[in-house]
């Protein structure tokens, strides 16, 4: 709704700004059209100016040689008619023949407001008679009998200012008729692109004169509702078909564990033998624990794994699970120190439990897992600016930049459907990360401080009621 509000402000804005720009357009252009009917001087004020120029001599009238010039250039000629006879006593020698030498008082008046045989013509008063212009026929149009309303004159700028206003406000209204109906379309078109982000269907009504525009945001509907329907169907399949799998692989697999035990247990064998089935055993357990992280990925992925969250001391989960990895390493190949100090006893967040510490098993076998020739662990819950902060790091082999870069923003092969070969690395991180979304949380992976492999949870601390 916003943008067709401001679609619509910009359009009105437009609109007014072109009729004033029209408006001053206007007037320069009649202004300009105006001055050049004058020639740059008007001929009141050369008719006086040749009228302050003639001299009564001896001999009789002269003019002065500037004043004669411009009559010559201007192709005007004059006359002075004697205030005394009505006679014309001296005349430009270009005078047509057709024009009187003696005039009436009526005449007179006549000419000073109108022509003289068709010729426009302009009167200045001189001494003892009046001088007359005449111009050519076609040079200018003269309103002989002009009359205005005193008020009208008074009132005339604020009239023009209301003439505007009307002008405007008339082109105004012929644009809002004009484009009602475009302005009408427009708005559910906007709307339904709008709400084609949310994933619901959308239905714009096809009428107007953006009719085929609506058809088109129609079409896009369908073809998203239907790309909808595909790829759950194939999230669908891809998940029930991990879960099938999964499920038709445990029982023979569960064969193979216990007849791989009792092999590696049967004293009638060779110790090389108990160690191929023990060996088989091992392989076994990797390969249900790597169904089980399957399962749980493929749920987590699909939101199909219940999230039962409560209020869990963070501090006191991630000690427990510690705690288990010690009492498994017998050989000690995999120390793990614990950092939290012993004062910070709580970090209360909320999680459920069994997924966070899921998350943190899979962080501490990670380290394991890469560092075959053994390394340090370090393990450290922490409260910084409201968040909890869970540490996992080693002094193991690392990784390079470009790989911390993929772990950070690749997908994994299990959520990306294209260039699968370059996303290796394995379930454990994927599911620790799931986790975290789950939980509102964060996965921070990169460097470890003693020059391994270092990953960071954070979660929000739940707030406490004193």
């Amino acid at each position: 709704m916003k943008s067709i509000l401001k679609l619509i402000r910009r359009f009105t804005g437009i609109l007014l700004v072109s009729s004033i720009l029209i408006i001053i357009l206007n007037i320069v252009v009649a202004a300009k059209i105006a001055s050049k009917q004058t020639g740059g001087r008007s001929p009141w004020t050369t008719a006086v100016e040749t009228a302050e120029g003639l001299q009564k001599t001896e001999n009789g009238y002269i003019l002065s040689e500037d004043r004669m010039e411009e009559l010559k250039r201007e192709n005007i000629w004059a006359i002075y008619i004697d205030n005394d006879t009505h006679k014309v006593l001296w005349h430009t020698e270009n005078l047509p023949a057709e024009i009187p030498m003696e005039y009436s008082i009526s005449e007179i008046a006549f000419l000073t407001r109108g022509y003289v045989k068709d010729y426009p013509t302009f009167t200045g008063g001189a001494e003892g008679g009046l001088v007359v212009l005449g111009y050519p026929k076609d040079r200018y149009w003269k309103e002989m009998y002009p009359s205005w309303d005193y008020d009208f004159i008074a009132h005339l700028p604020r009239t023009i200012l209301a003439m505007v206003g009307c002008n405007i406000a008339l082109i105004f209204l012929i644009y809002v008729v004009t484009n009602a109906g475009l302005l009408k379309s427009v708005r559910p078109i906007a709307e339904g692109i709008q709400a084609l982000p949310t994933g619901n269907p959308v239905h714009v009504r096809e009428r107007g004169v953006l009719s085929d525009l609506a058809s088109k945001v129609n079409q896009t509907s369908q073809v998203l509702q239907s790309q909808k329907y595909q790829l759950k169907k194939k999230e669908t399949a891809r998940a029930n078909w991990i879960a099938g799998v999964s499920h038709d692989i445990r029982t023979p697999l569960s064969m193979v564990m216990g007849y791989a035990g009792q092999l590696e247990q049967d004293s009638h064998l060779t110790e090389k033998e108990r160690n191929k089935a023990g060996a088989i055993l091992k392989q076994s357990k990797r390969i249900k624990n790597l169904i089980n992280d399957l399962n749980l990925a493929s749920k987590l992925e699909y939101n199909m794994q219940p999230v039962k969250t409560s209020k869990e001391n963070a501090v006191a989960l991630v000690r427990q699970v510690v705690v288990d990895f010690i009492n498994m390493d017998i050989e000690n190949c995999y120390p793990i120190k614990w950092l939290t100090e012993d004062t910070f006893g709580r970090c209360i967040v909320s999680a459920d439990k069994e997924l966070l510490k899921r998350a943190v098993c899979n962080l501490i076998q990670n380290c394991i897992n890469h560092n075959e020739e053994g390394c340090t662990i370090y393990v450290s819950v922490t409260e910084e600016q409201g968040k909890c902060v869970i540490c996992v790091e080693d002094d193991g082999i690392g990784v390079s930049d470009e790989q911390i870069k993929k772990l950070n923003h690749a997908p994994h092969y299990m959520v990306c459907d294209e260039n699968i070969t370059t996303q290796r690395h394995g379930l454990g991180l994927l599911i620790v990360k799931q986790v975290m979304v789950s939980h509102k949380g964060e996965t921070i992976i990169g460097h470890s401080s003693y020059g391994g492999f270092g990953v960071k949870l954070v979660l929000p601390v739940e707030p406490t009621v004193s």
